[in-house]
């Protein structure tokens, strides 16, 4: 009985704090060139194609080399989210062209990470209106690396041009193409600055990477996002839907209102069994010897980058290590 309570409070301190328990974090893999690290995601972008998917009247997504992209064209103009690489910006506007929008009037971007931000370097030049939560503009004002366990990539600072021309805290509206636009932060979750983009016109997410439908998600620990940030963004997300909303990941096909609590509890179960191994003085090898993703490992895929984080996330102050 009293290992059981102590088991429990050392938990309910985990995830209520930032403290850190002492376990280090394995060796930093060498940065890749970014020539590298495409070639490593399967990702080419002279053979990129772009793709469509009608989610409503004037509203899509497309899909390319990089995070989903999300776009509304209307008598307002065009609005999207994420915006990929500029290798692959020509492609993207024939796309959009194609749907009827001309020049990108407003481009919000979901979270700072390259795949999803890098077009910036392009739009912020074409005079296109670049929006995202305070904390991915500071982040795109330096250098960061990038650890995803069985990789790296240093990220460069943005030149100005290809900074947020308009950032938010917490929350802030759009309204444009006839409809209420919400874009929400619920606190630090993939990284330290995600936002949810909620088309109430059409009832649809964009989630960025805090959801990711290709495989487990990438938690980026070593830049202040956490396991346990994740689950909550995606909670918070669920109070403000319904059952019949369209929820677009950063990566993987759309999907609907199920498969998001469905991802909420797989990653409630998992957080459930490391903090218990944690509490009871698991090192990181230790918990990949108790597969605490089980059950999930055969739909999901790799679980190699996602322990890993998961556990330093639980057992480290965010920033204070790779």
């Amino acid at each position: 009985m009293q290992k059981t309570l102590m088991t429990t409070l050392l938990t309910t301190l985990l995830l209520t704090s930032t403290v850190c328990v002492g376990h280090d974090a394995p060796e930093v893999p060498k940065p890749m060139a970014l020539d590298e690290l495409m070639q490593a995601f399967g990702w080419n972008f002279e053979e990129t194609e772009i793709t469509t998917q009608k989610i409503a009247k004037d509203f899509y997504v497309l899909f390319g080399a990089g995070g989903n992209i999300g776009v509304s064209v209307g008598d307002d103009g065009v609005f999207i989210v994420d915006d990929q690489f500029p290798q692959v910006m020509p492609k993207i506007k024939t796309a959009i062209n194609k749907l009827g929008g001309e020049a990108i009037d407003f481009a919000v971007t979901t979270h700072w990470h390259f795949d999803h931000a890098e077009g910036n370097l392009a739009l912020g030049q074409e005079g296109t209106w670049l929006v995202a939560h305070e904390n991915s503009r500071r982040m795109m004002q330096d250098d960061h690396l990038i650890n995803l366990v069985v990789l790296s990539y240093l990220q460069k600072a943005y030149p100005e041009s290809a900074l947020p021309d308009i950032t938010f805290d917490d929350d802030m509206q759009f309204h444009f193409n006839g409809q209420q636009i919400d874009l929400l932060h619920f606190g630090p979750a993939h990284t330290t600055g995600d936002t949810g983009v909620f088309f109430r016109g059409v009832n649809a997410v964009h989630l960025g990477d805090v959801y990711n439908n290709s495989g487990y998600p990438f938690i980026d620990a070593g830049n202040g996002g956490s396991l346990a940030g994740v689950i909550n963004f995606c909670a918070e997300t669920l109070k403000r839907i319904d059952k019949d909303t369209v929820v677009i990941p950063g990566h993987g096909p759309v999907v609907g209102y199920q498969e998001l609590v469905d991802y909420v509890d797989m990653l409630t179960t998992i957080q459930r069994r490391i903090l218990a191994l944690i509490a009871e003085g698991a090192s990181l090898e230790a918990v990949y010897q108790a597969k605490p993703t089980g059950e999930y490992d055969k739909v999901k895929g790799d679980n190699t980058g996602f322990i890993n984080r998961a556990y330093m996330s639980l057992t480290h102050k965010a920033g204070t290590f790779q």
